[in-house]
């Protein structure tokens, strides 16, 4: 009989290769932008929540916060690297104003996670307690990367138009936040499971536009 640690680290691996799927999905945007030398009507929110998203995530995965969570670690650690490299991008195109908004986003998020860092291995001194902070700070943030793609709903209602909120981020993040919840759900992580189910909500509320 298969274990469910097995079937939950079989399911791990797939989300991971999913994941790397959604940090590539941008691509494409990317390449418009290179090409345009223009961020024209896109928007950075997304890549800078999922930044911080990453960060917290290779955080909490850590033996030092929770033990045997290696494949959350890679995964994101992967992502991190995608996502500043998106993020270098988009400043090199943005104008003046996006290029500020940027940096003072970018600066808080910094000065953000020091400070969980710090706080958490300084004022925690258990792995189950380091666990639940740093668990509930990617529960929110996870939710905050998964909802951030909707801050262009608004113009796309308006304009009639979804050519600034791709078709294939919102498919794989449908399907991101598919595999982690029932990766989450095999052995009861809270901390997965919300994030990513809310995620499948988002992701279908986009699809539905």
């Amino acid at each position: 009989m298969v274990s469910p640690d097995l079937i939950r680290n079989m399911v791990g691996i797939v989300g991971n290769i999913i994941s790397f799927g959604l940090f590539l999905s941008p691509v494409p945007t990317f390449y418009r932008i290179i090409k345009n030398k223009d961020v024209q009507d896109f928007k950075a929110d997304p890549y800078l929540a999922t930044l911080l998203n990453c960060m917290l995530w290779v955080f909490y995965g850590l033996p030092i916060v929770h033990p045997n969570s290696i494949l959350v670690v890679t995964i994101n650690g992967i992502g991190l690297i995608i996502e500043a490299v998106y993020l270098t991008i988009f400043f090199l195109f943005s104008d003046k104003k996006n290029k500020k908004k940027m940096g003072v986003v970018l600066a808080t998020e910094a000065l953000f996670m020091a400070a969980v860092v710090l706080g958490v291995l300084l004022g925690a001194h258990t792995h189950q307690r380091r666990s639940l902070i740093v668990g509930i700070l990617c529960a929110i943030f996870g939710t905050i990367m998964y909802s951030s793609p909707l801050t262009i709903m608004s113009q796309v209602v308006k304009t009639k138009s979804v050519e600034y909120m791709p078709l294939l981020l919102s498919v794989v993040s449908f399907l991101n936040g598919l595999c982690w919840t029932s990766y989450a759900l095999i052995r009861l992580d809270i901390f997965i499971t919300i994030p990513n189910g809310l995620g499948v909500l988002f992701a279908l509320m986009q699809l539905i536009l």
